[in-house]
């Protein structure tokens, strides 16, 4: 497998404070990526500037083989995106919504119908495709929207909490389609705060102020740590 996303001793300061300090990682081809860390810890920032939406302050960095200073354009336009807060548009249809995105993503017109077609039919959403998307249940809402992040066939798709506030059946499908999607060769990289999701995840990184403290599987971070559980693991690193 190829590398995706690689960062070496990235870093962003806001003054005299430092959001992320030298962070360094590499994140593979297909790989589902845990990016983890406590409210404050960095890893917002870190995402932002791996999306191409922050500049970085110093370290180097790159997102699908395009540098994170001077080819942010071309990362955006090469990734998926899902927000932790929902992204699409409540007072639009389920149709309208994944025609307006496939629009922004430059798709063509036949590309869009086929795409919105077989979406549809693969969410199982034909019968409330015309319902305006804020009348849908939570758990709809961010399948509807982990789709639309694919759209455009990304190579690489950035999911910020996307399971918060769901219930655990909905998490469950929610993970059954993040493994479909690595499957077909798609880099995920994902920050939740669930623990027991980051056992789902191939690698796992944990930020604590700052810094990546630990990245390695979950099967042996458990063991570096003598936990039980990633919630161990994690309690034992953010508590120092």
């Amino acid at each position: 497998m190829g590398t995706a996303i690689t960062a070496n001793k990235l870093t962003k300061k806001f003054g005299a404070f430092t959001a992320v300090d030298a962070i360094t990682f590499e994140v593979r081809e297909g790989e589902v990526f845990g990016f983890l860390g406590a409210n404050g810890a960095g890893k917002t920032t870190a995402m932002k500037m791996l999306t191409g939406l922050l500049s970085p302050t110093s370290g180097e960095g790159s997102v699908a083989g395009f540098d994170v200073y001077k080819e942010a354009e071309n990362i955006k336009r090469n990734i998926g995106y899902m927000s932790q807060k929902f992204a699409l548009y409540d007072d639009l249809t389920v149709r309208e919504n994944v025609r307006f995105f496939g629009g922004i993503y430059g798709l063509r017109r036949r590309e869009v119908l086929d795409k919105t077609e077989r979406l549809l039919e693969e969410l199982e959403l034909q019968s409330v495709e015309k319902q305006q998307v804020g009348s849908l249940p939570l758990g709809w809402k961010q399948r509807l929207a982990f789709s639309v992040a694919l759209l455009h066939d990304p190579r690489i798709v950035f999911l910020d909490e996307p399971t918060g506030g769901v219930d655990p059946i909905t998490r469950r499908q929610f993970w059954e389609m993040i493994y479909k999607a690595a499957a077909q060769g798609v880099t995920v990289f994902v920050t939740t705060h669930y623990m027991d999701e980051a056992e789902y995840c191939d690698r796992v990184s944990i930020m604590v102020n700052g810094k990546i403290e630990a990245l390695d599987t979950p099967g042996n971070l458990k063991q570096t740590y003598a936990a039980g559980s990633m919630d161990e693991v994690f309690l034992k690193l953010a508590r120092g």
